[in-house]
């Protein structure tokens, strides 16, 4: 992108507070207090996706960890065929966990 520098103000350097009067000459002005400058204040924004991460991570820190000796226990049952299947309850299990992942996102 050009800059267009034919446009620039010949005034641009007259001090701040040091008026003109009708006549073109600098403005008498009484000693004013100091100027307080303006307070600059650093602002963040999240996206909606970075909040939906910052969930996901949250909901993730609470779930328990995996307990290996059950793991290490159903292994063992579907080895030997004690392992027995609930149709009902795993469908079930199946559209809770399919709810839980449509909440996430």
């Amino acid at each position: 992108m050009a800059i267009d520098i034919k446009q620039v103000n010949t005034h641009a350097n007259t001090r701040i507070g040091m008026g003109m009067n009708a006549k073109g000459a600098p403005a008498q002005t009484a000693p004013s207090a100091p100027a307080q400058s303006a307070q600059k204040t650093d602002s963040v924004s999240i996206t909606a996706q970075a909040q939906q991460i910052q969930n996901v991570q949250t909901k993730m820190a609470d779930m328990p960890e995996i307990d290996q000796k059950k793991v290490d226990a159903i292994k063992a049952a579907i080895a030997e065929g004690r392992y027995k299947i609930d149709p009902e309850k795993l469908a079930t299990n199946i559209a809770s966990f399919e709810n839980d992942l449509k909440d996430l996102s």
